[in-house]
């Protein structure tokens, strides 16, 4: 018998082949990439942070003046925080005074906190006041039963009491303090003021993953400060959130029991729906539409707790209240900036065409996020005198 040669693949075969081998590797090399980033990005998203990114070169410092260097916040008028030092440092800084095509030079209103002699950079916030004492007003220090244990709150009565109650929820990775700036406008009008932590907020207790569930649990801790206003005398409730604050709200008002006392709700630089708010962050960053689709499945599946540390899934569609519109019924405020950067208007804009009948929009053009107040204090400060003056007694 004779035997055969060995058969030998042709060169265009054997490159064929490696070719199809590399692809295949770029391919699954590509796909782990994607998956790596979304999970990530997903973390960062639930994750309360341990530090905030000092994006502000603090340039000279004058004894009433501040030279910064021009970024998006530095150069939008009003008046606002400056961390620095790690956030070691507070200081006060004002209107706009002159500026460059690389700087700016703003009025320094005051340093709460370290020095600003040596600081090199520094972060700005809408916070402004650090304790109800800047506001020159009585208040309390009281402690709200959560589920999870005592959570510090500020309690600031009005000059005269007169049952109504306003409840303030600060947004992601910020704490009370942020929720200071709506005192002086509902005491005004007879509202006592209470301003509460959540759940892994650095000030109230935390869960035993330590992650946010963008307001799908926190929803709990502010029931819990609707029940102690009740407690103490509530007999009308006003909520306002900013931020991811909105969001918590709006659970709130749509699965407590206590909801039946809440009279109107106001909400500001609100996340109305995490999927829309998600998408646009992923996109400011250039993440791939399949990237952010992991994003959304890593956070709103049970079988992702191992990547994100979460222990139980977000229900993203009960999150959605453009989707979900029909079912509030109170009357709601909304006041949002078309250039927020990070939470876009458009689901705001969607609730208030939705639900012209309830929903009063308060539309800004250029005050970034949660700082409408520090752009323009008087409009801010109207549209809410106003809206509190419409409400049902």
């Amino acid at each position: 018998m004779a035997v055969q040669e060995p058969h030998h693949p042709s060169a265009g075969a054997r490159i064929a082949v490696g070719t199809a081998i590399g692809a295949g590797a770029l391919v699954a090399g590509a796909a782990i990439a994607a998956g790596v980033i979304a999970v990530v990005f997903a973390r960062t998203v639930i994750t309360p942070p341990t530090r905030r990114p000092e994006d502000v070169l603090i340039l000279d410092v004058g004894e009433s003046t501040i030279t910064l260097s021009a970024t998006l916040d530095s150069m939008t008028p009003g008046s606002y925080s400056l961390w620095f030092d790690r956030d070691r440092g507070h200081a006060r800084v004002g209107e706009i005074l002159s500026y460059t095509p690389d700087t700016v030079t703003r009025q320094l209103l005051g340093v709460d906190l370290g020095s600003l002699e040596h600081a090199q950079r520094g972060r700005f916030s809408g916070w402004f006041y650090l304790s109800p004492a800047d506001l020159e007003v009585p208040f309390e220090d009281v402690a709200i039963e959560t589920d999870l244990g005592p959570a510090p709150a500020w309690l600031i009565p009005p000059a005269t009491s007169t049952g109504d109650w306003m409840i303030g929820v600060h947004g992601r990775a910020v704490r009370r303090q942020e929720t200071l700036r709506g005192v002086p406008v509902f005491r005004q009008a007879g509202y006592t003021s209470l301003l509460i932590s959540y759940r892994n907020d650095g000030d109230a207790p935390g869960t035993a993953d330590n992650r946010y569930a963008l307001g799908d649990t926190e929803w709990r801790d502010v029931e819990a400060a609707m029940r102690y206003a009740v407690d103490h005398g509530a007999e009308r409730i006003v909520l306002m959130g900013w931020s991811m604050g909105g969001a918590t709200v709006l659970q709130a008002l749509t699965r407590s029991p206590l909801a039946e006392r809440v009279v109107g709700v106001v909400l500001e630089s609100p996340v109305v729906d995490w999927v829309t708010a998600l998408h646009y962050q992923g996109v400011a960053y250039r993440l791939p539409r399949v990237v952010r689709l992991g994003i959304l499945a890593l956070l709103s599946n049970r079988w992702s707790r191992v990547f994100t540390g979460q222990s139980a899934a977000i229900d993203l569609k009960r999150l959605d209240f453009v989707a979900r519109a029909r079912e509030l019924d109170k009357p709601i405020l909304l006041l949002h900036s078309d250039d927020d950067g990070f939470v876009p208007s458009t689901a705001s804009r969607a609730l208030a065409v939705a639900r012209p009948d309830i929903v009063t929009f308060e539309e800004f053009t250029t005050a970034r996020h949660t700082k409408l107040w520090n752009y323009d204090a008087e409009r801010w400060t109207g549209a809410i005198r106003r809206w509190i003056a419409r409400l049902p007694r």
